[in-house]
């Protein structure tokens, strides 16, 4: 006799006209952005989520290309050369783009496409399934750019300086400055590490306004910080380290007054083929000469 609750294996497998309602009604309820579109770029098919998205109802979207409905100007010749060639070769990948919702935004859009066939095997029109991956791109963004970048100065933390400098020199020479504070030890020791912090923050924004966009600043370890400049030569670097020197031997806002601390930096061009570690340990000791140099001619008592 049949345990409770056996059924036929009849009675799950649904009907060919079953299979279409429930067909139909998953295109309805989806919440991913369902077209179909003809070799002309016309759209046959819009699923609710994606008239939604669009702003235009089902008849609205009919007959349309879709380059005129969603895609970003800049980007209709390539959608009208993928069309064309999904449809020629019967092949079509997977792509992302920005689209253009009801709203005029930009929204990032994940695309699984595939080519359909006729009954007599030509391919004449290309599906596409889009999911909305605007928020999850943001995230990740966000992630990467809190993975590289130090969280008490903003700038750029160890990791992100060392992947810059091998890409540099990679096939190029690259400029360091090696810039240490001086007499920094001696204000986090006398007013506590919140006012050390705050030097530390302002001496950051002070080296990212010398470098400018073009070199990346990174904050070292403690109070050192490097400042790469990709196919920087010695003039280049000389010139920008006066300015650093200069800048940051201007006095600081602390609690009881203006507090004067001043900068050691060591220039050095790392060449074509070297590791990042050599260029970083020369540049160090650049900056050490540096300090000795100035502690040699600093007036005595």
């Amino acid at each position: 006799m049949a345990g409770h609750g056996a059924s036929s294996p009849h009675a799950a497998r649904a009907s060919a006209d079953d299979q279409v309602g429930l067909a139909h009604t998953f295109v309805q309820a989806v919440d991913a952005l369902l077209c179909i579109v003809d070799g002309d770029g016309r759209i046959l098919l819009g699923n609710p989520a994606l008239q939604r998205f669009t702003g235009a109802d089902g008849d609205d979207l009919l007959g349309r290309r879709f380059w005129d409905v969603w895609v970003v100007p800049d980007d209709v010749p390539h959608a009208q050369d993928a069309i064309r060639l999904a449809v020629a070769s019967g092949r079509a990948f997977a792509q992302e783009a920005d689209w253009i919702d009801a709203r005029g935004d930009l929204r990032r859009v994940a695309m699984r496409n595939t080519v359909l066939f006729d009954d007599d095997g030509q391919p004449y029109a290309v599906a596409c399934v889009g999911i909305d991956v605007t928020e999850d791109r943001a995230r990740e963004a966000r992630l990467r750019h809190q993975t590289r970048t130090d969280v008490l100065t903003g700038v750029a933390n160890r990791g992100a300086l060392f992947d810059a400098l091998r890409a540099g020199l990679d096939g190029s020479d690259c400029g360091l400055l090696f810039c240490d504070l001086d007499d920094f030890k001696t204000v986090n020791d006398r007013f506590g590490h919140g006012v050390g912090d705050q030097l530390l923050a302002e001496a950051a924004t002070r080296l990212v306004e010398v470098a400018g966009p073009e070199h990346l600043v990174s904050r070292f370890g403690g109070d050192e910080f490097i400042i790469l400049c990709v196919a920087g030569d010695q003039r280049e670097l000389a010139e920008l380290s006066a300015r650093v020197v200069a800048r940051l031997g201007m006095s600081f806002p602390g609690p009881e007054g203006p507090l004067t601390i001043g900068v050691s930096v060591g220039a050095t061009v790392g060449r074509a083929g070297e590791t990042a570690d050599e260029v970083i340990a020369r540049a160090d000791r650049a900056m050490y000469g540096a300090k000795s140099s100035q502690r040699r001619r600093a007036p005595r008592d």
